[in-house]
């Protein structure tokens, strides 16, 4: 089948099915995020509107890149998430690619986001739905990012069938351009753990979704179970790993 891998500047009309990549960090981040009790997460087109949405539900908490700023409670590192307690809240993400990815692609009927952390469900929820030709939007570098692009084959991969050995993929992955500015502490808001927690296959057993919720883009975990035909994809969670937790996780909470 004829998959579609663009940038976010390639992008023209809507497409039926999208999967919106971004690797490092944003998408890795929402993983983790639900993982630590999320309910939802508000994609935002701008720093402003992201403080705008907190500022009109007290109960929200609101994430961006870079270095903590005023107004914001996180940052866009799965590192520095992981310990947060985040059981029951809402939280409004704002990134430099993936939010802008998928709020580029927000009209379209079936819209997924996605990194290695959730790549094995993502491919078994797209293979229920048999949803013909899929558009991957490749967010990092304008659709030339190799972290992004390796997931999305990948995961174009997986939907086929068969047994996908995840290794050469995440190999490109970690000799990114990406990863090597993490690991050499060029962009701020970063913790050491990053490159590697960003390339853990499958560590959640749920897929992302985002949809339109009256004014606005909403990104929800959907968990996927095991499919006959997806037995190569359903090992790779690490020992211990629970992925999505509803109980109060245990870490520090988040006020």
């Amino acid at each position: 089948m004829d998959h579609h891998f663009v940038g976010i500047p390639e992008l023209t009309g809507v497409p039926r099915v999208a999967v919106v990549i971004d690797v490092m960090r944003a998408f890795t981040v929402a993983a983790w995020a639900f993982s630590r009790g999320v309910e939802k997460i508000v994609l935002a087109s701008t720093l402003s509107e992201a403080l705008a949405l907190k500022e009109s539900r007290p109960s929200w908490l609101a994430l961006k890149d870079g270095a903590p700023a005023a107004g914001f409670d996180a940052v866009n590192s799965p590192g520095l998430l992981r310990s947060c307690d985040f059981t029951g809240r809402t939280l409004v993400q704002k990134t430099t690619a993936g939010t802008v990815g998928a709020l580029a692609v927000a009209n379209a009927p079936l819209v997924l986001c996605a990194s290695f952390v959730v790549a094995g469900p993502t491919a078994r929820f797209l293979q229920t739905k048999d949803p013909g030709p899929v558009t991957f939007v490749v967010t990092g570098e304008d659709g030339r990012a190799d972290e992004d692009l390796a997931c999305a084959e990948y995961i174009s991969r997986s939907m086929a069938g068969g047994d996908v050995e995840a290794a050469p993929y995440l190999d490109r992955a970690r000799t990114s351009r990406a990863a090597a500015d993490l690991a050499g502490g060029l962009r701020s808001g970063y913790h050491p753990d990053d490159v590697d927690l960003c390339l853990e296959i499958d560590r959640f057993p749920f897929a992302m979704t985002a949809r339109q919720e009256e004014s606005l883009t909403v990104l929800r975990p959907v968990t996927v179970p095991d499919i006959p035909d997806a037995r190569h994809l359903r090992h790779r969670t690490p020992p211990g790993n629970t992925g999505l937790h509803r109980s109060a996780p245990t870490g520090n909470p988040v006020r």
